[in-house]
């Protein structure tokens, strides 16, 4: 059974483009089987595929304007030699199947008892800084490796380091800019989640 995926390209890198066309392994890289993009309420371009559960396939995107750019969401990249670029890389996940046994009451308190254990510590969990505007899933997992593992490490982060951290994990991470987002995190980390709210949709218009 196929699996949805949705691939999602940030208000930063569609720039002044319009309209993108997803292509990649999934349609044999053939420009006339281009996966059309869908323009959201905030700026990006979103795109939903089904795709085989444990394949990885290589993908970019063609923008309106002529440019052929990546997303910071993928897995990983991978040098293509013949055209000089990086594509982004996705392994679609498997689905495991959980099937819980009928048994007695005892065995099912037990049970519930090892799960409410294991979500217990929810707060251990890192913060999502995702939720900055600009930073994708890849860009969160670069910097908390670096160190910064929640919006109080961002919001003190000056944005010529967070700058450097891009340039050091490839040319694909150059096109963000970081300038806004210890400003946005010092918001979320004091809970003020209405005021970073109305200065992203600020920065969102700003584009």
């Amino acid at each position: 059974m196929s699996t949805k995926v949705t691939f999602t390209l940030s208000p930063e890198i569609v720039g002044n483009a319009t309209e993108a066309v997803l292509v990649g392994d999934f349609n044999n890289w053939n420009p006339n089987e281009a996966i059309g993009l869908k323009v959201q309420k905030d700026g990006s371009l979103k795109a939903t595929v089904a795709l085989e559960p444990g394949q990885t396939y290589q993908y970019r995107y063609l923008l309106n304007d002529g440019r052929w750019v990546n997303d910071g969401n993928a897995d990983y990249y991978s040098f293509d030699p013949v055209f000089h670029v990086d594509n982004c890389v996705i392994t679609v996940p498997v689905k495991k199947t959980a099937t819980k046994k009928t048994t007695d009451k005892a065995a099912d308190e037990a049970a519930s008892s090892e799960t409410t254990t294991t979500d217990a510590p929810a707060s251990s969990k890192p913060e999502d800084l995702t939720k900055i505007e600009g930073i994708g899933k890849k860009i969160a997992e670069l910097l908390q490796t670096a160190g910064i593992a929640g919006f109080q490490d961002l919001s003190k982060a000056t944005p010529k380091k967070l700058k450097t951290i891009l340039d050091a994990a490839g040319s694909k991470f150059k096109v963000h800019d970081p300038a806004t987002w210890p400003k946005q995190a010092k918001l979320a980390a004091a809970g003020k989640w209405e005021e970073l709210k109305k200065l992203q949709k600020e920065l969102k218009g700003g584009k």
